[in-house]
């Protein structure tokens, strides 16, 4: 049962002395409000505020309750986790502008903001990266898809006798040609070029925030030099601008994959501040797939490789593809899954073509 603002209006002045955002605090708790109205002069420690928001959270319905205000917390006092906060840290009392700004990014929260936007930076990998609406939020899972990409290359072992049978190709002295459809903040292309310290990419979204955020990303990770960012829609513009430095030895994107059918039941979060394109992917989740290995079959090497996250229905899906378009010279050559178990990655190889 929801509290009543009024009858807490005055309570929640002490704490929350900035009016226009009480609002936000659609359902708070009494019991900690009363805590802390004693006294103007109360002193708040960093356990107190973690406890009284997910308190709140919680009483408004927002997922992830304790990993939202614990995330906020700590954030305002300059750490990553509240478990990385020493003892002191954790029962020191916060000044007025900390207590003020732990409110103001709870606030955002409450309006379902996620909280990596709320935050305005996110991990992935071992990179900190800046976050902004309305540009796709990488997920965890996805993380595994760069985890296949860099395994893959320093794989010793021979390609299967399916692909380059009698073909040796020396290895490229200057590294290999990672192209990335559907960039977004940047996180997979950036971590490639992280641990692949020899290669170069280039990256391409059809949304220009995405396309701004990657540059940014890039600048702040110095790895501006060795990447080209390019506002690139797959549909509407010729693949040839992406042979900036020849064909590819990589293609791998996160996709929009998701179908038509299920965009309805994503999460407020998703709706409201996600850009829906980058998450869309027709009535079978397969309108980017398709283009992207439409795309493969002109730009990639022979025995290059597409890495792509899915939908757990479409491994199947795009094999009986791929049998039905031939002419493409591409073939599923694993299927992996991600940590929940479901077949999430698939690695696509290009035959050699035999003149």
């Amino acid at each position: 049962m929801k509290v009543p603002i009024s009858a807490l209006y005055g309570k929640l002045l002490y704490l929350f002395p900035h009016h226009g955002l009480l609002s936000s605090l659609l359902n708070p708790c009494p019991r900690l409000l009363r805590q802390y109205s004693c006294s103007k002069t109360e002193l708040v420690t960093a356990a107190d505020l973690m406890s009284y928001w997910k308190d709140v959270f919680e009483a408004n319905e927002i997922p992830e309750a304790q990993a939202s205000s614990e995330y906020i917390v700590s954030h305002v006092l300059g750490a990553k986790t509240f478990q990385s906060l020493s003892a002191s840290s954790i029962s020191t009392p916060l000044s007025v502008k900390q207590r003020d700004q732990v409110q103001q990014l709870c606030a955002k929260r409450l309006q379902r903001m996620p909280v990596q936007y709320v935050l305005g930076e996110w991990d992935f990998q071992d990179l900190t990266l800046k976050m902004k609406p309305p540009v796709f939020i990488p997920r965890p899972e996805t993380e595994e898809l760069v985890s296949l990409v860099v395994d893959d290359k320093y794989n010793k072992k021979k390609l299967s006798s399916v692909c380059c049978r009698d073909l040796w190709q020396p290895p490229d002295p200057r590294g290999p040609v990672i192209l990335e459809i559907g960039c977004g903040s940047g996180a997979i292309v950036l971590s490639l070029l992280r641990k692949l310290p020899q290669s170069r990419a280039i990256a391409i979204d059809k949304l220009e925030d995405a396309v701004n955020l990657t540059k940014e990303n890039a600048e702040r990770l110095q790895l501006q030099k060795r990447v080209k960012i390019l506002h690139h829609d797959v549909f509407s513009s010729s693949w040839k601008c992406l042979l900036h430095w020849g064909l590819v030895d990589i293609i791998v994107s996160n996709p929009p994959y998701i179908f038509h059918e299920d965009m309805s039941h994503l999460a407020p979060e998703i709706h409201r501040y996600e850009d829906l394109g980058a998450l869309e992917g027709g009535h079978d989740g397969m309108n980017i797939i398709k283009r992207i290995l439409n795309i493969a079959s002109y730009i990639l090497k022979d025995c290059g490789s597409v890495f792509l996250e899915v939908d757990p229905r479409h491994p199947e899906m795009v094999k009986n593809w791929l049998h039905s378009h031939p002419d493409l010279s591409l073939f599923v050559s694993a299927t992996h899954k991600d940590f929940c178990g479901k077949p999430r990655f698939l690695h696509i190889r290009k035959y050699e073509r035999r003149s």
